[in-house]
């Protein structure tokens, strides 16, 4: 047992990270921040060794984004949480789409190119949706649990494919929490619109913790 955490401690590592993380997110816990940083770390060195590089450099703009996402959480109040989960606007869909598959092009030049990747293509693809979904993640835009669905599907698939088991199972939960993460935001808006005028104050009414000591607003960029 101990060669085989020893073997495989950056896969089991990254699960346990990977989890709690999405798990925070979804519950709109500032926490996710710092548990996603460690886990991006993780990953990097994860990633390398699998030579899946677009991933790798996706987890440095991740870590990036985390820092930020944390630095602006921690400066707001629960009481910004009104309003907190929006639709996606239309107008923003076309190009949604677009820098997903410029991205994917660019990727997959780069990697064909300048690195041995094996999985050029689908690398370059999950990395471009990934990134798609985090953008509309902090913007709070709901639809972003069905693009992190989608991609965490086809990442199931990619880490099956370089053998590592562990990380697809991540994704087989990640799938599950994105579900138990879009639900949430949606009782979260429906709470929003019973609660009329003063949604603030119904939601304290509620049962919903006081809006002076956990600053779970949401980040944007």
């Amino acid at each position: 047992m101990l060669d085989w955490l020893a073997a495989n401690w950056t896969e089991v590592l990254g699960f346990g990270t990977g989890a709690i993380c999405v798990l925070l997110a979804a519950r709109r816990n500032i926490w996710n921040f710092p548990i996603g940083i460690a886990n991006n770390l993780v990953f990097i060195v994860l990633f390398v060794g699998a030579a899946l590089y677009a991933d790798a450099g996706l987890q440095i703009v991740y870590l990036v984004l985390g820092a930020m996402g944390w630095a602006a959480w921690a400066r707001r109040g629960r009481e910004e949480e009104v309003g907190f989960a929006k639709r996606t606007p239309r107008p923003a869909v076309v190009p949604l789409v677009v820098a997903a598959v410029v991205g994917t092009v660019v990727l997959t030049f780069v990697l064909t190119t300048f690195t041995d990747s094996t999985t050029q293509l689908a690398d370059a693809s999950t990395t471009s949706v990934s990134l798609v979904a985090q953008f509309m993640l902090n913007r709070r835009w709901i639809e972003n649990w069905f693009v992190w669905i989608a991609v965490d599907v086809a990442y199931v698939g990619l880490y099956a494919v370089k053998g590592l088991w562990i990380t697809g199972a991540l994704y087989l939960l990640f799938i599950a929490l994105c579900v138990g993460g879009y639900r949430a935001w949606m009782r979260h808006r429906a709470m929003e619109v019973d609660a009329g005028p003063n949604p603030t104050l119904s939601l304290v009414e509620e049962g919903a913790p006081r809006p002076s000591r956990d600053p779970r607003a949401s980040v944007e960029t």
